[in-house]
């Protein structure tokens, strides 16, 4: 039975051994990944995948990214091709995510895919997450560490405020380094922007066409949202608002002073969820350039400001 409050425990042996024991017994765990927090369960195992969805209150037609330790435990879920392997080789570990045909003796439960042939898989590099796979020994499914459509948590005290009670435990270690979730690609194309562009595959890709089926996470129009209404590309507060800048235009919160966009997207999660819990009556924020990382920044706005 799950702790009535959320039991957060500092990386290391110590918590690793109890949320390695708490997925084996069909439990769900929040743990950081280097780019959000993930709620991470067996996904071999069905019901403990079902707590995963309910602890998020998540629509079971989005499917789940499932976590592995290297390419050889992928290969055993999924069919590569040889760009796939060109993409592994090139960003595995790393924020990555790849979807790929399921095999027919994957034993992934079909919960994590949505039903559909294909499964997201990625191959983390952050030390929590690759210790608690090596812990489990699974295969893990783990979805960002909040509420469906809420804010994605980069801190575990975010995990804390957003799940509460349906997550027994929370491993700290700190915040997430890139702070947006992982770049998703199916054959030559962008499912999601993330922290690899476009520009940094070897091959060139096209970008899914908005209102498309949903075949992997991160596709619903709204997505990662405040609670209250987000205005784009501010050049100045209105009454009422939380400004958050960028660059030049300084504000209540300010993601890179210097114009740097991997700063900004590290600290994007953080200033939503304080603009969030202000007493500001709105949250504005400032043009983020569209080139490179800016690009995934904005796919997450764009659907955090999605009403």
């Amino acid at each position: 039975m799950a702790d009535p409050n959320p039991r957060i425990l500092p990386y290391g042996m110590a918590a690793i051994d109890e949320a390695a024991a708490r997925i084996a017994r069909g439990e769900c765990v929040a743990v950081p990944t280097e780019t959000v927090y993930g709620l991470a369960a067996d996904a071999r195992n069905a019901t403990a995948v079902a707590g995963i969805y309910a602890a998020k209150g998540r629509p079971s037609f989005n499917p789940l990214i499932v976590h592995v330790p290297d390419l050889a435990a992928a290969e055993r879920l999924a069919v590569f091709d040889a760009d796939a392997r060109a993409l592994a080789a090139r960003f595995w570990p790393g924020p990555l995510t790849l979807v790929l045909p399921l095999r027919a003796d994957a034993g992934i439960a079909a919960l994590v895919t949505a039903g559909l042939e294909t499964i997201a898989l990625r191959v983390p590099r952050h030390r929590a997450m690759q210790a608690l796979l090596a812990a489990s020994g699974a295969p893990l499914a783990a979805p960002s560490a909040n509420t469906s459509n809420g804010l994605s948590p980069t801190r575990a005290e975010h995990v804390a405020r957003s799940l509460g009670a349906r997550v027994p435990l929370i491993i700290d270690d700190g915040a997430c380094a890139a702070g947006v979730e992982s770049t998703i690609v199916a054959g030559r194309t962008i499912l999601r922007p993330g922290p690899i562009a476009a520009a940094d595959l070897p091959f060139p890709v096209t970008r899914r066409a908005e209102g498309a089926a949903i075949t992997a996470p991160g596709q619903l129009a709204t997505h990662y949202a405040p609670v209250k209404p987000l205005r784009l590309e501010a050049t100045k507060r209105r009454a009422g608002e939380w400004l958050i800048g960028y660059d030049s235009l300084i504000g209540d919160d300010t993601l890179s002073a210097s114009g740097d966009l991997t700063e900004a997207a590290a600290r994007l999660f953080d200033a939503l969820h304080r603009a969030d819990a202000s007493d500001a009556r709105g949250i504005a924020i400032a043009p983020i350039p569209h080139a490179g990382l800016g690009e995934a920044i904005n796919d997450r706005l764009t659907r955090a400001a999605h009403r």
